[in-house]
């Protein structure tokens, strides 16, 4: 069973969730919250699964609600509700440490998706959006936090092998398991392997969080 958190302002965003949620045998929503605040709170008092979290909230958003409940080491993961254009709320909360972006006026069956990917541990946007959302976010960096240090000085890199290097440059660029698979000649169960190392020595929460390792190490440049 997967338990969800749905943290929004509007007392109908949140009903339209429950009600679609808790229509699946397999999810239960454990609480719900107007704000950034509440939803520290009943994180803390339920360890739900997986959180759907707005952005904009008064008081605490959902930016600085994610990036607190992350830095607790909760096991929860965040599934950031947005609008269908992307803004710098969006690219804050990939640095806060979300594990996905879901779309407000996303299909029923996307969002249940979207959910079990992330409870999952997998990332909600594919592999090829999350590369273009990436890219989006680097160019909505200021000069100074876009500079990063040299790969070979970064310490989240020096326990990789020289595969899991060059599998985690191909992830930032936006390779699916079956591509990297196919063009670097493996079986798709050595990438896994191999995706799951990276992600366990890098302490990369999921594959969203590895492409931004990627860019912030400079294995991948912004196109």
């Amino acid at each position: 069973m997967t338990t969800v958190l749905i943290a929004d302002d509007q007392p109908m965003q949140r009903f339209g969730f429950r009600m679609l949620l808790e229509s699946q045998d397999d999810m239960t929503v454990v609480g719900e919250a107007s704000n950034g605040a509440d939803a520290i709170r009943l994180v803390d008092r339920f360890h739900p699964d997986v959180v759907l979290m707005d952005i904009r909230m008064p008081g605490l958003d959902g930016i600085e609600a994610t990036r607190r409940i992350i830095a607790t080491g909760a096991r929860t993961r965040i599934l950031i509700v947005t609008t269908f254009d992307l803004d710098e709320y969006a690219y804050d909360g990939l640095r806060a440490g979300a594990s996905g972006f879901l779309v407000k006026d996303a299909q029923p069956e996307e969002l249940l998706a979207g959910v079990r990917a992330v409870a999952s541990g997998d990332a909600v946007v594919a592999p090829s959006l999350t590369r273009r959302l990436l890219d989006a976010y680097i160019h909505h960096l200021p000069p100074a936090a876009a500079a990063t240090t040299p790969t070979q000085e970064d310490p989240r890199l020096a326990s990789l092998t020289d595969r899991e290097r060059e599998i985690l440059t191909v992830i930032g660029q936006g390779w699916t398991n079956t591509e990297i698979a196919e063009r670097l000649h493996l079986a798709e169960s050595t990438v896994k392997t191999h995706v799951g190392r990276i992600l366990a020595k890098t302490g990369a929460r999921d594959r969203v969080q590895a492409v931004i390792l990627a860019y912030d190490t400079q294995l991948v440049a912004p196109a």
